[in-house]
């Protein structure tokens, strides 16, 4: 069965955008594994049914369902029942490992760049951005990572991984999350530690080959831990008010926030 990042590029683009306005999951799954047609080569995606449809649905196919469109695995194995599929877990489960041991060599370390200079109004919206990533991870869930960071005086643009949309719900849950660990006044603590000792912090992850034998984390309450270059605020307290101005998205599966602080 080829991989789903695969068979996207066999759909074509009308036809894909549909799929992805699709808001019912089940309704993407039935869709994706949709029973062959009498010519017994494609189904009406697209889709060459030889290589699609089979009786097992492998783990990296499950992990791509689930990190594309957000399926939990829980639904996977039961619409897989529902299509006499074979959810192969076990498998699954070394995906996702993979994918959490990548992300902690490679994905949130990135904060140290991305800064259009080291000025203050800089560093107070650096220091947003880390609470921004936290909020997000509460919010949504915890295996969202930073894709990507612009930071200049004015405003933060941050791209992490996510396969939809926020609703408004979500976007005001995150900024009130923000705002309020702004309010609370936390101090940002520094600490200067071994690459070795950083990775072991839970969600703390960065390229290593970076960095040099020390690697610094910046701490903000029990709220936030990076790995980072900085610079940043003393407290949270001197950002003033985090306001998210766009949600859009990025690219395949990365949505993009622009913020500011008034």
């Amino acid at each position: 069965m080829k991989k789903l990042t695969d068979t996207k590029d066999s759909i074509s683009s009308e036809v894909y955008s549909k799929i992805m306005q699709v808001q019912d999951k089940k309704e993407i799954f039935r869709k994706i594994y949709k029973e062959k047609d009498s010519a017994g080569e494609i189904n009406k995606f697209g889709i060459t049914t030889p290589e699609v449809l089979k009786a097992t649905v492998t783990g990296h196919e499950a992990f791509d369902l689930y990190q594309t469109y957000g399926f939990p695995i829980e639904m996977i194995v039961e619409l897989a029942q529902e299509q006499k599929l074979f959810v192969d877990i076990e498998d699954f489960d070394k995906e996702s490992k993979k994918h959490q041991d990548l992300s902690r060599t490679a994905s949130v370390g990135k904060f140290k760049g991305g800064l259009a200079d080291a000025g203050e109004e800089t560093a107070e919206l650096h220091t947003a951005t880390h609470l921004l990533l936290a909020a997000l991870r509460e919010v949504l869930n915890e295996e969202i990572y930073q894709k990507g960071s612009n930071i200049t005086a004015e405003r933060l643009r941050f791209d992490f991984n996510y396969p939809e949309k926020l609703t408004d719900e979500q976007k005001k849950q995150v900024e009130n999350l923000v705002n309020e660990k702004i309010k609370e006044n936390i101090p940002v603590e520094m600490e200067e530690m071994s690459k070795d000792e950083a990775l072991k912090i839970t969600k703390v992850s960065f390229d290593s080959s970076k960095y040099g034998d020390v690697v610094k984390v910046y701490k903000i309450g029990n709220f936030s831990t990076e790995a980072c270059g900085g610079p940043h605020a003393k407290s949270t307290g001197e950002l003033g008010h985090f306001k998210i101005k766009k949600e859009e998205s990025s690219s395949a599966g990365v949505r993009r926030i622009k913020a500011i602080l008034g």
